[in-house]
């Protein structure tokens, strides 16, 4: 069992690490880091759309039949049948190694198998492939937490309020954290 934390322990290293490493920019990118700034500054009312663009943006894989293998998998995931989700997905990560998306679903079904290892792998995958990936970040949050970590979980939530502040729940899972992490004050 030691092993195995320490393999976490280094995994919420460089997962952290690489949340803020940044490199050139492509078309995607840039149009992401507009998405990203836009969503930065939006209001409570108005972050939706944003959000939507851009998770949107993040879903296409650029190749139709990835796309398919996705969809079904997110299929899968809605009927919580992870076990073929995590099939589709597998496959679509062995055949597009670059598409960050892929991971973070995967990552999902395995965290609902409560398979916190390939999980936070998955995770790490998808945020050195999209550094921004406010939903991977949440992941990472949410698994570091469960593993008794409240101090790296309130790291990583804290860098998903500085990208989506209006993020779902972010402040009342920032204040939990905190409670742990720095006590509460009477």
């Amino acid at each position: 069992m030691g092993i195995y934390v320490d393999k976490l322990k280094l995994s919420y290293v460089t997962i952290l690490l690489t949340v803020g490493i940044s490199l050139p920019l492509s078309a995607q990118q840039q149009n992401d880091a507009e998405l990203l700034e836009r969503l930065g500054n939006a209001t409570p009312e108005s972050y939706r759309v944003i959000e939507r663009e851009l998770m949107l943006a993040w879903s296409k894989s650029g190749s139709a039949s990835m796309d398919l293998l996705l969809e079904r998998a997110q299929d899968a995931i809605e009927l919580n049948d992870y076990h073929v989700a995590l099939q589709h997905l597998t496959a679509l990560t062995d055949h597009a190694p670059d598409f960050a998306e892929a991971f973070h679903l995967r990552a999902t079904a395995y965290y609902e198998l409560e398979m916190y290892g390939p999980a936070l792998a998955d995770l790490e995958r998808t945020l050195e492939l999209n550094p921004n990936h406010f939903g991977a970040m949440t992941g990472v949050g949410f698994i570091l937490e469960e593993l008794g970590h409240p101090d790296a979980a309130l790291r990583a939530l804290r860098k998903v309020k500085e990208l989506h502040p209006n993020y779902v729940d972010i402040d009342e899972m920032l204040q939990y954290l905190e409670g742990q992490v720095e006590g509460r004050t009477l």
